[in-house]
């Protein structure tokens, strides 16, 4: 008897040990899009491995808005989530910092940049309390995609142009532009329908979301008109309740690691999504130096105007954003 009820405690103790945590992904785009084939699925992959085999992750769809997905993790629809800061005007004033012209460097460097200097100033703000941040990323430069041709930035003027948010509507109202909001998602419709006549996006959505059909007019500024910021994040009380050792295997594939993996794989879509474009026999212009000197007075002021906009926060916005600059830069060369 005592030999049976020592092999069933030892048969429960093994049960116990390699019992597996499923961590329930909300995510949005296409399942082809590479933050979900590429960027999610490897996460999951080291995950597993980091944990040997105790988390594993699962992707669900979200078909609503983007912006929902940071309420849903918070109350626990989703164990994890992803979006674009500038969905939630408002809640997340210092991400912008990731966004501002002046990074000069692709999405993998800008990442990093971002995390350390998340981790090093921005963090004490709490702009993400209520949820348990394990990536932040950019992507890459952002251009413009034009149903139709233009001759300069000047005949932007006038026009309706999707934008996410964040610096991008900055960027709108300083052109003239009638800014059109709209999630990533929606985008091939509205460009498709004619709701609006170009969108403010990196180039590698020529291919992701198939632009290279609906906007077959790329401009491209050197280093960009701004990168985009979007967080990665967890659920607080979800994270509470992994083991210590989950907890450590979790954030050993996350942080800096998971931030740069997001940035590589959007950097390397770019570059994906400007070969698309070519070879689709799209107007890839490369803009002129008369429009990068308009482009540049118009963001002449951008920076003052951040700090006076989040000089409540208590955070030194001059040494962090000096700060993400000088380490994005280190890391691009």
């Amino acid at each position: 008897m005592k030999r049976n009820l020592s092999l069933i405690a030892g048969l429960l103790l093994s049960t116990q040990a390699h019992a597996q945590t499923t961590i329930n992904i909300g995510t949005w785009l296409s399942p082809a899009h590479p933050q979900n084939a590429i960027v999610l699925e490897t996460w999951k992959t080291q995950l597993e491995e980091a944990s040997d085999g105790r988390l594993t992750a699962t992707l669900e769809y979200h078909n609503g808005h983007p912006k929902a997905v940071f309420d849903q993790v918070e109350d626990g629809t989703y164990d994890v989530g992803w979006s674009f800061h500038g969905y939630v005007p408002g809640r997340f004033r210092l991400t912008e910092l990731a966004e501002l012209p002046g990074a000069n460097a692709g999405a993998g460097a800008a990442s990093v940049a971002y995390w350390r200097t998340h981790e090093q100033f921005l963090a004490g703000a709490g702009e993400h309390d209520g949820l348990k941040l394990i990536g932040l990323f950019t992507h890459g430069p952002g251009q413009i995609h034009m149903t139709q041709p233009i001759e300069s930035l000047a005949d932007m003027q006038g026009k309706k142009i999707r934008v996410g948010g964040g610096i991008q509507s900055v960027l709108a109202e300083r052109m003239g532009i009638t800014a059109v909001p709209a999630p990533g998602s929606k985008v091939y419709e509205i460009l498709q329908q004619g709701v609006a006549d170009g969108v403010f996006m990196p180039a590698g959505e020529q291919a992701t979301l198939r632009l290279s059909e609906v906007a077959p007019n790329l401009y491209l500024f050197p280093g960009g008109m701004y990168l985009g910021s979007f967080g990665i994040f967890m659920n607080e009380d979800f994270f509470a309740d992994l083991s210590p050792e989950d907890q450590e295997a979790l954030m050993s594939v996350s942080g800096e690691s998971l931030s740069k993996l997001a940035g590589t794989v959007w950097e390397a879509n770019d570059k994906a999504g400007l070969e698309q474009a070519k070879n689709s026999g799209n107007n890839v212009v490369e803009m002129g130096q008369a429009d990068i000197d308009a482009l540049a007075e118009l963001t002449a002021d951008l920076d003052d105007s951040f700090k006076a906009k989040v000089e409540d926060t208590g955070v030194d916005v001059e040494a962090a954003m000096a700060f993400f600059r000088e380490t994005a830069q280190s890391l691009e060369n």
